[in-house]
């Protein structure tokens, strides 16, 4: 008798006689196409989106069964995250009615506001059947984050006050503060009924933001004696942000403490470490900063930049410029932040050599063309002399913004380039961006040092007139320059009279200045008075007022000044002039011989001045600005600052290329006339930085125009 099986036979492989055929069909249909799971779509599903294969993940999602209206959200989501917001809504209309839940009904509200269409989402807002906290916060933020308060306020108002939650208080609070209605936003902070941490730390990085830093620290004081809440390390380093704008050393150092004793020192948060670089920085206590730099342990981008700026902010760019060389070297990748220090560094140090290096390394990481880095190049190559390459750069910008417009308008005005500036405004209107306080002040800037006085009153006229936009001293003080130098003292002295707030040194500096070019005394004692008035021990006022005598040959007047300054202990700035080479900067004052190649320069200046004279160059003797005999006034002349670093330029760079000099003072009429026929001389561009702009000389003639 056979032995039963030791298991229960398969009821296919019992005897019963079957289609054989038909079952071996059967298995290979089976094979080739299983039919998946929902379990398995689902799956395949949510990595197709994990990895942003949105086509393929609406591939499947059309195969799944009945999907859940989780799936659609998720999907909505997908394609709002991605710019995709006509899909977003299809889909979103494609949910069956039955199945729209509010969460369905806040995601393609968040979609909208993502994708930037608030009519939309206000609309959809409206037809919601059913809104709860989230969908009330949801609308007014989005509407906050982009700009439109009013909006935001008329729904915060008619939120039902069951509603209203600590996250959309936290919201409008928030809001306020980003979009500079900090007033509005304590109001609301004071009618809280309960805080959390995020309220206290909104409203303390809002003060802080705002320029009210002091006020933000008082804040904090009372956070911390509140017991209630807990305090984060978002809510210190907002603190420590507040005590580095004002310099206060002692608070900072108290939350430094808190920090630590909190355990937030130790974290590997880089925001905490970067707020405590730049803190040491701004109180200028670069030993310490350095020091807390070299405790961190984990030194990422953000914590190398705060060190690299923190240097920037000190005056110490070498320094700076090495940080970045070492961020690279220890293959640490720059990002925009670290690229504008940089660049700014290279400013501050006028070296235009390196700033070509960093515009390499930025080419190379592609950053060349975005608005932080581009808007940075543009500063740079303005401010070494290059304005031609700055506008290049510019051009390439991909999205400007209206920092970018201002730097290139700056940037010309700088140069001379007065009829560029104003071309580039018409074109930052038809491109529908917004000017602001610093687009007037280059505005009129350009026509001041292009002599284009109708224009600067209409500027002036025009953005007095705009509602957005308040006056500023600066706007007058810029405007009295252009009304000064185009010989209209009377009329500078008028506006600074007629000013809506009273008149500062500076103005009464600007008007001191036309009336020395123009020779009016009359104007220029009463401005000199108005300043003396406000500061003894101004020394410019002494220097301008000393000068138009001198030029007037008034000497009795100019050596009662002089006395009168020495009595005070009031010291005249000296004027320097540098020039950068091979990252050397090489600083030389009048008549110095403190350099080097200090025989060599005079032999120079010597040779120099012999073909001056063969092409009939006299020396001006109003600006030797010394009652002593010619022969003195002459030689005082030749041996300018600007003269030696000129000569200086001449010996050490490849011939027939550029010169660049840098000046701390205005250049004098009589070297801006030798300098004139020097470029002619020796056939090369020179080009002089003063106080005032850029002056490009080539071929016997300068890019102002004889008028600066």
């Amino acid at each position: 008798m056979p032995k039963n099986p030791p298991f229960k036979v398969p009821p296919f492989f019992t005897t019963k006689k079957t289609n054989s055929k038909c079952l071996t069909t059967s298995f290979t249909t089976l094979i080739q196409n299983p039919k998946p799971s929902s379990t398995s779509l689902n799956s395949t599903f949510s990595n197709h989106l994990k990895n942003q294969r949105l086509d393929s993940a609406r591939a499947v999602f059309n195969k799944i069964p009945s999907p859940h209206v989780s799936l659609y959200t998720k999907l909505l989501l997908a394609y709002a995250y991605n710019h995709r917001f006509p899909e977003a809504l299809t889909l979103f209309n494609q949910i069956p009615s039955n199945s729209k839940d509010t969460i369905s009904w806040n995601s393609i509200i968040k979609a909208s506001i993502i994708c930037n269409d608030f009519i939309t989402a206000v609309k959809l807002f409206d037809e919601m059947p059913r809104r709860n906290s989230i969908s009330w916060t949801t609308i007014i933020y989005g509407l906050l984050s982009s700009g439109r308060v009013v909006e935001a306020e008329t729904f915060f108002n008619e939120m039902p006050h069951d509603d209203k939650d600590i996250a959309t208080w936290n919201a409008m609070i928030h809001g306020y503060c980003n979009n500079g209605r900090i007033n509005d936003a304590l109001r609301l902070f004071r009618l809280m009924g309960s805080r959390d941490v995020i309220s206290w730390t909104s409203i303390i990085a809002g003060l802080d933001r705002n320029g009210m830093s002091y006020q933000a620290l008082v804040f904090l004081k009372k956070m911390v004696g509140s017991s209630d809440v807990e305090i984060s390390s978002t809510t210190l380093v907002s603190g420590l942000s507040a005590a580095a704008k004002i310099s206060d050393f002692y608070v900072g150092v108290q939350i430094h403490c808190c920090m630590f004793k909190f355990g937030y020192c130790c974290s590997l948060d880089e925001y905490v470490s970067a707020s405590l670089v730049t803190f040491y920085a701004s109180c200028k206590k670069m030993e310490s900063t350095c020091k807390v730099f070299g405790e961190i342990v984990c030194k990422n981008v953000v914590v190398w930049t705060a060190l690299l700026t923190g240097f920037g902010l000190n005056d110490r760019h070498v320094e700076a410029l090495e940080v970045f060389g070492d961020m690279i070297r220890f293959g640490v990748v720059p990002n925009e932040s670290s690229f504008t220090s940089a660049l700014n560094s290279c400013v501050g140090l006028g070296d235009l050599e390196k700033g070509r290096v960093i515009h390499g390394v930025a080419v190379k990481m592609g950053l060349e063309n975005g608005v932080y880095v581009g808007n940075s190049l543009v500063v740079m190559y303005s401010k070494c002399g290059f304005i031609g390459d700055a506008l290049y750069v510019f051009k390439g910008i991909g999205e400007k913004n209206v920092v970018s417009w201002n730097s290139v308008i700056v940037g010309c005005a700088q140069h001379g380039c007065g009829v560029w500036a104003l071309a580039l405004f018409k074109e930052m209107l038809r491109e529908g961006v917004e000017s602001d306080e610093i687009t007037l002040t280059g505005l009129l800037s350009a026509c001041s040092r292009a002599g284009m006085l109708q224009k600067a009153r209409c500027f002036f006229g025009y953005f007095g007139r705009k509602r957005s936009m308040k006056l500023t001293i600066e706007h007058y003080v810029c405007m009295m320059d252009v009304l000064g130098r185009c010989g209209e003292v009377e009329e500078a002295e008028a506006l600074a009279m007629s000013m809506p707030v009273e008149a500062n040194s500076m103005v009464w500096l600007v008007l001191l200045s036309a009336c020395r070019v123009h020779s009016n005394l009359d104007v220029a004692e009463r401005a000199a008075k108005r300043i003396f008035e406000m500061e003894p021990d101004c020394s410019p006022a002494y220097v301008l007022l000393s000068n138009l005598y001198a030029s007037l040959r008034r000497w009795s007047e100019v050596a009662k000044i002089r006395s009168k300054m020495k009595h005070n202990g009031v010291v005249k700035q000296p004027g320097s002039s540098w020039i950068t080479l091979k990252g050397l900067r090489h600083e030389f004052l009048s008549g110095d011989r403190s350099h080097p190649l200090t025989e060599k320069i005079y032999e120079k200046l010597d040779w120099l001045g012999v073909k001056l004279k063969e092409m009939g160059y006299v020396p001006d003797q109003q600006f030797a600005l010394h009652d002593v005999e010619i022969e003195q006034q002459e030689e005082m002349l030749s041996y300018h600052s600007e003269r030696l670093a000129i000569a200086f330029g001449l010996l050490s760079t490849v011939e027939g290329s550029r010169i660049t000099v840098m000046k701390n003072l205005r250049v004098c009429g009589d070297c801006h006339n030798v300098i004139k026929l020097l470029a002619k001389i020796v056939d090369r561009e020179i080009v002089v930085r003063d106080s005032s702009r850029f002056h490009h000389f080539k071929n016997g003639i300068c890019s102002c125009g004889d008028y600066w």
